[in-house]
């Protein structure tokens, strides 16, 4: 009879099949660090696991990257601009959209410090402005500066290394920086050094109603693959939550990947980032959430700013809410 039993368990373990985790690439559209705490605490803190993924997770170099790499299929998953997906869409019609949002707030602002006597916005008329190359500031800069009376003419816009940025600005060479908001922290740290004291002017509070960072996915993919997608959108809600409750635990789930970053550096950029993430907007709408009003203004602000017809997308063709928690 022992024997039987015996017999009988293992050829019950043989028809049982044995799944594997499914393997997805998460693509970044930036390097590693503070702001992209919540992917390396799913990985880490094994919600991801827990939800049946083997992942991936790939340094980008800009929104534009990671919107390609998963049109083309690279990556399965990622983090990129709203307004990107919005623009290639409109433009490329590539098989992307957005079924989470990560900042429900532009991350962009002006910094300078409080001996330039800048208050507002509209003090920035007349002054030295220093931006990175690359930066999605650049496109919306117009915008913010038209919804505060002035435009480019007034002001001298200078173009450096995002390393220079701080540097510049704090030894007298410019008076305004443009930067997110995801590094007040650091930027916060550079003044003290130098005796200054930052002030900080988010654009967001000067007319600027538009979603930002998001979570994308290749469309074909997702509507392949739905309750895949609902998987990992939730393990990635989780993670979110679980960052912004336990920051010092997802620094050192960072680190413990990246170990060329330090955990105080990553702390200090997640809770600036956090802010962007976890807000009244949050309260309001619920995290993740992808408000019609606000991907509408997000639309308009888009086209505006890159001379697009705002008739070529409906852009609530951009986005998908499918795949969020209920």
């Amino acid at each position: 009879m022992k024997r039987l039993c015996a017999a009988s368990a293992l050829i019950a373990s043989l028809a049982s099949p044995s799944f594997a985790d499914d393997k997805i690439t998460f693509q970044l559209d930036w390097l590693p660090g503070g702001d992209k705490a919540p992917i390396y605490v799913c990985v880490q803190e094994g919600f991801c696991k827990d939800a049946g993924f083997d992942v991936t997770i790939a340094s980008g170099r800009g929104s534009s990257e990671a919107i390609t790499k998963l049109a083309t299929g690279v990556a399965q998953f990622g983090s990129a601009g709203l307004d990107g997906v919005m623009a290639a869409k409109a433009t490329e019609k590539v098989p992307v959209e957005a079924i989470m949002s990560i900042y429900n707030m532009p991350p962009d602002a002006f910094f300078t410090t409080k001996d330039k006597g800048i208050a507002a916005i509209a003090d920035v008329k007349g002054k030295k402005v220093v931006t990175s190359p690359f930066t999605s500031s650049n496109v919306l800069l117009p915008l913010i500066l038209k919804a505060n009376g002035l435009s480019d003419s007034d002001i001298t816009l200078t173009k450096a290394d995002p390393g220079a940025l701080g540097p510049l600005m704090f030894t007298g060479q410019q008076d305004v920086a443009i930067a997110w908001l995801t590094n007040v922290s650091r930027y916060t740290n550079q003044a003290k050094e130098a005796g200054k004291e930052l002030v900080v002017l988010p654009w967001a509070e000067a007319g600027l109603e538009t979603y930002s960072a998001a979570l994308v996915t290749n469309s074909d993919y997702a509507s392949a693959n739905p309750e895949l997608t609902k998987r990992f959108v939730a393990a990635f809600k989780k993670s979110l939550e679980f960052a912004q409750a336990n920051p010092d635990k997802a620094a050192a789930d960072v680190v413990a990947m990246v170990p060329e970053l330090t955990v105080d550096d990553v702390k200090a950029m997640w809770e600036d980032t956090s802010k962007l993430i976890f807000n009244d907007m949050t309260e309001k709408l619920g995290l993740g959430s992808l408000d019609a009003t606000r991907v509408a203004s997000t639309w308009a602000r888009v086209a505006e700013a890159q001379g697009l017809d705002p008739e070529s997308l409906d852009p609530e063709t951009a986005i998908n809410r499918s795949y969020l928690p209920q």
